[in-house]
């Protein structure tokens, strides 16, 4: 057994999380060492996530735009989804941003480890026959997709995301378990490809963390495109028939479609990997840790899917570079998770930054809250979409939520984020002048009502 090192931090996982931390402390002087046990860095976003089914979103995008080229006098044929070509497009953007990441990471001296990593104790990390030495040690592990009790992913009829992600071919039909963003997504593809879609949620709406009028916006729009959904209804079981597969529902309901989709969310992965005999405290599957990511072992830290915090790519980012200047002895500032944009990127595309009304009422707030039609939104009207964007404040105080729904809204929630998170007032964001055509003018038309002078804005 050979040792290695010794090093000032060595991090186990290559995701959003891991190669943010590694780069931000090679960046202030630390000598890092970065363990995937993957072939490719990246992680669940880059490879199984956030990049590739951003891609296919953005080719069913473009299959809807052809189908409805007409409708803006131009004259264009949809021929059909050609399958592999969609997955060669996939896994180009994929590859290409693996390659640049890469060349990213060994550009600030990284030592790039492939291989499983377990942890051998709190200083020290063990690959096949190399123990790795170091002052700490940061975990981000990630996750994979979950399932229910009972309930066997067999990749050919049961399928998980990551399955769904390599398919080349256009499912007939499909039961998508699951009504959270990853459910959401995957329905709004699979619609603009022309399968026949069914979600089945047992929460009363689509992304039930949303707020309510937000994914009751979205119920419409689904509805519109002919994606059906079950809400309020629990999953039973499924049985494999000679087409595809029987969905049994809580309410005695049956759905045939070719394939189930489970989308119930994403699990960390922490088992059998040395944490706990470390030191560290499991709760679930999750590490817990401090407001700067810190475990019960004082020097080993935890980032991403890995613990109970929004599992986004850009929270991994954020906490990374967090922990990195911790290490670093620099007085980083704790992550205020309201204050963190959240996107879904269907069609229509959900966004938000803050607290919901309800959230803000729960803590105690007096609210005062205006919602703007984007039918009277110009740009809104040239993209042939229809959404709002409703806004939430203290009575007398700052902007606490901002929810929108839309076509390219995503766009939108940067600015949303900085009205959360330096704590604005509605009467300040009246006084900036949005420009004319956009869609960011529903932002500030919002704020106008809010500030008691509506522009565009009926009733």
């Amino acid at each position: 057994m050979a040792n290695k090192g010794p090093y000032d931090l060595v991090v186990l996982g290559g995701g959003s999380g891991g190669y943010a931390c590694a780069i931000r402390a090679a960046e202030l002087g630390k000598r890092v060492a970065l363990i995937e046990k993957d072939p490719t860095l990246g992680g669940t976003c880059l490879n199984r996530g956030c990049v590739p089914t951003k891609a296919l979103l953005h080719a069913a995008e473009v299959a809807d735009e052809t189908r409805e080229a007409a409708s803006v006098g131009i004259k264009a044929t949809f021929e059909g989804i050609d399958g592999p070509g969609v997955l060669a497009y996939k896994n180009k953007i994929v590859t290409t941003t693996v390659k640049g990441l890469t060349g990213l990471i060994k550009a600030h001296g990284i030592d790039i480890v492939e291989g499983f990593g377990r942890v051998a104790g709190p200083n020290a990390v063990q690959v096949g026959d190399d123990v790795y030495e170091t002052a700490n040690i940061v975990l981000a592990t990630g996750s994979v997709p979950k399932s229910l009790p009972g309930l066997e992913i067999d990749g050919d009829r049961v399928i998980s995301s990551d399955h769904a992600l390599d398919m080349d071919r256009v499912p007939a039909s499909v039961v998508i378990l699951g009504g959270g963003v990853i459910g959401v997504e995957f329905a709004s593809v699979w619609r603009s490809f022309g399968a026949e879609v069914t979600i089945v949620e047992g929460l009363p709406h689509l992304l039930p963390l949303e707020e309510e009028s937000s994914s009751k916006r979205l119920e419409r729009a689904f509805r519109k495109r002919g994606i059906k959904f079950e809400l309020g209804v629990f999953f039973q079981g499924v049985k494999t028939t000679d087409s595809g597969v029987s969905v049994e529902l809580a309410n005695g309901k049956t759905i045939d479609a070719e394939l189930l989709l489970v989308a119930v969310g994403r699990g960390p992965v922490s088992q059998g990997l040395g944490f706990e005999e470390a030191g560290v405290q499991v709760d679930r599957g999750y590490v817990i840790v401090n407001e700067y990511c810190q475990t019960a072992v004082p020097n080993i830290y935890a980032v991403g899917d890995l613990i109970p915090t929004l599992q986004l790519a850009h929270v991994g980012f954020a906490e990374g570079i967090l922990v990195a200047e911790k290490i670093a002895g620099l007085n980083p500032t704790p992550i205020d998770y309201d204050g963190v944009p959240r996107i879904t990127y269907s069609n229509p595309e959900v966004a938000s930054v803050g607290i919901t009304s309800a959230k803000a009422k729960e803590l105690g707030f007096e609210i005062t809250e205006v919602t703007y039609d984007l039918a009277g939104n110009p740009k809104s009207k040239i993209l042939g979409t229809q959404g709002e964007v409703k806004m939430i404040a203290q009575k007398d105080g700052p902007i606490l939520g901002v929810h929108m729904v839309g076509a390219r809204i995503g766009e939108l929630v940067t600015e949303g984020q900085l009205l959360y998170n330096w704590e604005a007032l509605p009467s300040e964001v009246a006084q900036l002048i949005h420009a004319h055509p956009t869609q960011s003018e529903a932002l500030g038309e919002a704020a106008l009502a809010l500030a008691g002078k509506p522009l565009h804005v009926h009733g």
